[in-house]
Parts: C-alpha cells; sequence; structure tokens
C-alpha cells in the first residue's frame, strides 16, 4: 500500500499547459491542506491571467487536429485512461481523501464512479451520428451533422475532485474538443493526477490543459472573455453560477451550469421506514453532506414522524467522526472551518426558532474542520434550513399531513436539481414525477447517479446535462446542409 508522502510524490505541482507541466509565472504558488489537521499536503503553482492566455492558447492551437483525429483514436484515448484511472483506484482514494477529507470507502465509491466516465464516453465517441434524408417538397436532401463546439472552459468544485473532472473531459474529449479545466483551489491534487494519468494514456498536448489558481475570479473571466473559447461548463453554487453566465452573454458561448439543490427528502406514511431511513442516511450524509443532491429538508408524514425521527437519531448518533483514513469513520471533516461555522450557523438560528437538536449540533474540541452528524426536529417555516443550502452534515426534519401539503412544501424553493420520494403507492409515486419540480428524483432511492443518466436540474439548479446521451450533446453544434437534387 503506498504511503501519503509517497502518493503525494507523485502528484505533479506545475500547471499543465500545452502537454508540458510548467510553472506559474512568476514561481507564483498556492498551499494545499489537510481538513482534517490543517497541515499542508503540498504546495502548487497558482497561474495569473497570462498563464490562463498561454492554456487559452494552446486549446486554440490543437483544436482543427483534434476535432479531425477519427472517433476511434478518441474513444481509445478514453478507455485507456479508464484503465489507468481502475489500476490506480487506491491512489485516487486516498489523494481525495486527503485534500477533502471524505472517509476512504467514500473516496473508493467516486473512484467507480467517475471512472466510469471515461468508459461511457469511450463508447458515445464512436457513436456520434446525423441524419441524411428527403425534403417535404421533394426538390432536394437534408444533410443533419454534428461539429465539435470547440476549446472549452471547464470549472469543478471541490466536493468531488475526480467525478467532477472525469464529468466534464470526457465528453469534451470524446466529442473532439480541447479544453482548459481549472479545478477548485481547495482540491486541486486529484484533477492534476487524472490529467498527468491522461498523459500517460497518450493524450495529445494542448487537448487538456490544467490552470491551478488562488485568483479564479480574475483567470477565469479573462479566459470567458477570449473570442476563442465557445464553450463554458461549471459546477458549483449558484451565486457564482449567475456571474459566469453573465460573463458568457457577451461571447455567447455554449454554457452547461450545474448549481446548487435544496433537495426535500419525502417520507409517505405508507412508505417502507426501514428503506426509508437507509435511503436518507445515504442522501444526506453521503460526502459529509457535502452535495448538491443532498438531502436538504426531510418531510415526513406526521402519522410516521415520531418514529422516523427517533429511529434516524439512533443511527446518526452512532456515526463515528475523524480523520478519513481512519478505519470505520463515516463523517470526515468539512472542507474548511468555514463550512464548519456555515453549518453551525444554520443549527443555531434553527434553534432560535424554537426547533430540537436531537443530536450533534455542537463544534467538536479538536485540530481540524469538524462538524458532527446533527439531526433538528420541529424546524418551522421561515428557518434558514429550510431556504439555504446546508452543505453540511446537518438533517432537517419537518411533518406534513397530505399530498398537496408536502408538494407544496418540496417545491417552495428556488432550486430544482433532485428529490427524494418514499411510498409503496405505485400511484403516487407516479403522480410526485409530475409534479416535484426537479431535474432528477429517487423514487424509493437515496442515490440516483449514474455515468449512463443525464445529471442536472431545472430553476436556479442549472442549464444542461452531464453524463449520458445528452452528456456529448453539450460539446456539439448542430449543422444542416441543403443539398438540391439535380
Amino acid at each position: 500500500m503506498i504511503t501519503e508522502a509517497e502518493l503525494l510524490a507523485k502528484v505533479p505541482r506545475g500547471l499543465y499547459i500545452d502537454g508540458a507541466w510548467i510553472d506559474a509565472e512568476g514561481g507564483a504558488t498556492m498551499t494545499v491542506t489537510d481538513p482534517s489537521t490543517g497541515a499542508v499536503l503540498a504546495e502548487i503553482a497558482s497561474a495569473s491571467v497570462a498563464d490562463g492566455k498561454k492554456a487559452m492558447d494552446a486549446a486554440a492551437a490543437a483544436q482543427a487536429s483534434w476535432a479531425a483525429t477519427a472517433p476511434r483514436v478518441r474513444a481509445e484515448l478514453l478507455r485507456k485512461a479508464w484503465e489507468l484511472v481502475i489500476e490506480r483506484a487506491d491512489e485516487f482514494a486516498l489523494l481525495m481523501t486527503l485534500e477533502m477529507g471524505k472517509p476512504l470507502a467514500e473516496s473508493r465509491g467516486e473512484v467507480t464512479y467517475g471512472a466510469e466516465f471515461l468508459r461511457w464516453f469511450s463508447e458515445e465517441a464512436v457513436r456520434i451520428t446525423g441524419r441524411f434524408g428527403e425534403n417535404p417538397e421533394g426538390t432536394g436532401h437534408i444533410v443533419v451533422s454534428h461539429a465539435p463546439v470547440g476549446p472549452s472552459f471547464l470549472i469543478t468544485p471541490w466536493n468531488f475532485p475526480l467525478a467532477m473532472a472525469t464529468r466534464k473531459i470526457a465528453p469534451a474529449i470524446a466529442a473532439g474538443c480541447t479544453s482548459i479545466i481549472k479545478p477548485a483551489a481547495l482540491t486541486p491534487l486529484t484533477t492534476m493526477y487524472f490529467v498527468k494519468t491522461l498523459e500517460d494514456a497518450g493524450l495529445p498536448k494542448g487537448v487538456v490543459n490544467v490552470v491551478t489558481t488562488a485568483k479564479s475570479g480574475a483567470l477565469s473571466a479573462e479566459i470567458i472573455a477570449d473570442p476563442r473559447l465557445r464553450k463554458l461548463s461549471f459546477t458549483g453554487s449558484t451565486e457564482v453560477g449567475r456571474v459566469l453566465m453573465k460573463q458568457a452573454a457577451d461571447g455567447i458561448l455554449r454554457t452547461s451550469m450545474e448549481l446548487g439543490g435544496n433537495a426535500p427528502f419525502v417520507v409517505f406514511a405508507d412508505a417502507d421506514l426501514d428503506k426509508a431511513i437507509d435511503g436518507v442516511m445515504l442522501a444526506k450524509f453521503r460526502n459529509i453532506g457535502q452535495a448538491c443532491t443532498a438531502a436538504n429538508r426531510i418531510l415526513v408524514q406526521r402519522d410516521v414522524a415520531e418514529e422516523f425521527s427517533r429511529r434516524v437519531t439512533e443511527r446518526v448518533a452512532s456515526m463515528k467522526m475523524g480523520r478519513g483514513t481512519e478505519e470505520g469513520v463515516q463523517i470526515g471533516p468539512l472542507v474548511d472551518d468555514n463550512a464548519v461555522q456555515g453549518s453551525h450557523e444554520l443549527v443555531e438560528d434553527a434553534v432560535a426558532r424554537g426547533a430540537t437538536v436531537t443530536t450533534g449540533g455542537q463544534i467538536p474540541d479538536r485540530d481540524g474542520s469538524f462538524y458532527p452528524a446533527t439531526v433538528i426536529t420541529g424546524v418551522v417555516a421561515g428557518t434558514r434550513l429550510l431556504t439555504e443550502e446546508i452543505f453540511g452534515p446537518v438533517l432537517a426534519i419537518v411533518p406534513f399531513d397530505t399530498e398537496d401539503e408536502a408538494v407544496e412544501l418540496a417545491n417552495a424553493t428556488e432550486y430544482g436539481l433532485i428529490s427524494y420520494v418514499y411510498t409503496q403507492d405505485l400511484a403516487r409515486g407516479m403522480r410526485m414525477i409530475d409534479r416535484l419540480e426537479t431535474g432528477m428524483m429517487g423514487l424509493n432511492a437515496g442515490v440516483i447517479s449514474n455515468a449512463a443518466a443525464p445529471f442536472g436540474g431545472v430553476k436556479q439548479s442549472g442549464i444542461g446535462r452531464e453524463g449520458s446521451l445528452e452528456g456529448i450533446d453539450e460539446y456539439l453544434t448542430t449543422k444542416y446542409t441543403f443539398v438540391p437534387k439535380s
């Protein structure tokens, strides 16, 4: 088993531009820390605006040749990358745990999930098709074809460092687009090691470029304003997404935005409570609650609310908190102290409005950015927990009486990424598919993400889809050609 020091020594420290790992302008650097201890893991390059332009130059220069590369060649590159990621699964898992904090078991799960985008899009690269047919008037033929959008700027969040990189880079490669990826400053090492893995798989120079930076706003704005850029893909907060969309408007860029969530988890009285409780534990505490898909508002029909709350509290109280590398840990550190403070402020607001903390709810006296798994009952309207994305291990339970009330509560948010519904009444389940305003839904399921499924939301949760057949379409333009009959 590789040691932490040995693994960190394998991770590049520079920017990756035009097929080479280089220092940032002026030798500028930034540090990456372990959220469980606060210790520095690595010092890496911090790109300037000028470095961002170099990356844009490289992506633009490589675009034509990469677009002309045979689909089978692009597919084989992704397939080789998938094989290497699986081969290095333990290394990727440990690296994610070190820089992000999630338990190793969850990191291993992310490796499997994230790698699957490489395999999925390796198979889609050779299935980009068009159509040919006679026009209705019979005077000629309609030819519809698809071409790469062009150079793409990919901005990923800190919470799923591998999966977010593969979910964006893989379809770009498959479609024939070059790219610049900017990983989050808090967790860039996994992306850097992944691109090193792509390099090992035979990635041509300029096809993927990596810019790590402590000055995201200025660098991103400059790249987005470049007239050679044709696509922007962002995963992160709705607030930042709005800013980026405004910047992208000047260039009429193709945009994909996977933004915030405020997921309702609806439990009806006829639900299988054992499965519902298992489901909420997955939907809420996966990634220590730091996921846009995390169950935010647990809506439980009043007939079973007391039993549900008691049983969930017992489960949550038994969860082990600690460094993600420790055996049996289920709750690792949050990504930084700001995340801890944010979660605690939401708990304090709920308590001030009359809610009850049944377990957790206190910042522990220990090193690292830890916050315990917490359950809150008696949450009332107006509480910040119900309107803001929690992004921490805090579970808020709200009772309801009727199906109509559940729908009203579930839809009472500007967000619409995902919802979860537990009921044994199939007709009710089908009604909820139609009535809940979300882009995705888990019906009697607490985890639904899959490379073969379209991921994305409605309302303020974003536009576009990632994964599935739809995922590669986001990197393709449609061309229509009319060919008259001679």
